[in-house]
């Protein structure tokens, strides 16, 4: 199963590095679109979507999550988050369980 990023350049740019495919979108709206799309394919096993495009959209993404236990959809801190540094390594090996 495949892991896809969604979100702003730099957060899938960071996680193309490590090997991780990702679809780059500008706005809310269009992420819900991008994520819609993943939820039905079944090649997908885990989105992980920044939460600087997430934040608008997190009760569309709960309703979607409701409908459909795969794949998995986790929403993590952007690059230049209230949320201090974040290592995306270390978040990837931590929601793998690696």
């Amino acid at each position: 199963m495949q892991i896809v990023t969604v979100g702003s350049r730099v957060f899938v740019t960071s996680f193309q590095l490590a090997g991780v495919q990702g679809v780059i979108v500008e706005s809310p709206e269009k992420a819900l679109v991008e994520i819609t799309r993943l939820m039905n394919d079944s090649s997908v096993g885990l989105v992980l979507v920044s939460d600087d495009v997430s934040k608008n959209i997190s009760g569309k993404l709960t309703e979607l999550r409701s409908k459909k236990s795969t794949p998995l959809v986790f929403e993590l801190p952007a690059s230049g988050s209230q949320k201090g540094e974040v290592d995306y390594r270390m978040l990837l090996k931590q929601i793998l369980g690696v």
